[in-house]
């Protein structure tokens, strides 16, 4: 099976802090893939050396089979890497669908008439089609998240990440929106998801990746990974 992602023995440290330290980790096309931890354990900065946003102090970042360690951010959007944020910021100004095109097109280096019938198609499959026209920023908490996703989409990724887009909403919000990554993963799409929301991952995810202090302390399946007594009481303070 052909790999999407490969981290080589990646290291990041500002300062004397190690945000991550010597991470390997293989991520298969096809695979949705959940990342927990707490506060502090580097997982948006994993995501920032996966998306170009930072870049290592040592290792390697192999994207569909080419090296892109030293590559800037948007080379690996132009490859296929999209990205939600954990605070949606849309172009409040805009509307919806004016967004999704200004995603697209940057993110594909395409003119917006080659993509604005895959924009359509995107809003109806994440269930922001009848707020096409409507301002991004006069969206709900739920919506904005849509529209996060829907941007992220837009720019046609082999690779999704996912950075707690689930946070902040209701339950029933909550499964709402994980209906879609899942039928989204459905599709084929490979994803990596870090959350808080373990319901909401345990519904979408094939493995777990756990982090503690830049360290992997966990990779599997979710069951065993969620019983494993470090992970309790590193993640959820449980004295096992």
């Amino acid at each position: 099976m052909e790999n999407v992602l490969v981290l080589e023995n990646v290291k990041k440290a500002f300062g004397a802090l190690k945000v991550t330290d010597d991470v390997s980790l293989t991520v298969p096309r096809g695979q949705a893939l959940g990342i927990i931890g707490p506060n502090g354990a580097g997982k948006s900065t994993l995501f920032n050396l996966i998306t170009g946003n930072i870049l290592p102090d040592a290792g390697r970042v192999v994207l569909m089979g080419q090296d892109v360690t030293r590559a800037p951010a948007m080379k690996r959007v132009r490859m296929g890497v999209g990205r939600s944020f954990q605070i949606p910021q849309p172009f409040g100004g805009m509307t919806v669908f004016e967004n999704l095109l200004t995603a697209a097109a940057f993110g594909r280096g395409l003119p917006e008439g080659q993509v604005s019938e895959d924009c359509a198609d995107i809003l109806l499959r994440i269930g922001l089609l009848p707020r096409a026209n409507q301002l991004a920023g006069s969206l709900s908490l739920l919506d904005r998240k849509r529209l996060e996703l829907g941007r992220a989409m837009a720019t046609a990724p082999h690779l999704l990440l996912l950075d707690e887009i689930a946070g902040g909403l209701t339950e029933a919000e909550c499964h709402a929106l994980t209906d879609t990554i899942r039928a989204l993963h459905g599709e084929g799409i490979t994803i990596i998801w870090i959350e808080h929301v373990l319901h909401a991952l345990n519904a979408v995810v094939e493995r777990l990746l756990v982090l503690d202090f830049g360290r992997v302390i966990g990779l599997g399946a979710p069951d065993a990974i969620m019983a494993s007594k470090e992970v309790r009481e590193i993640y959820l303070g449980i004295e096992a």
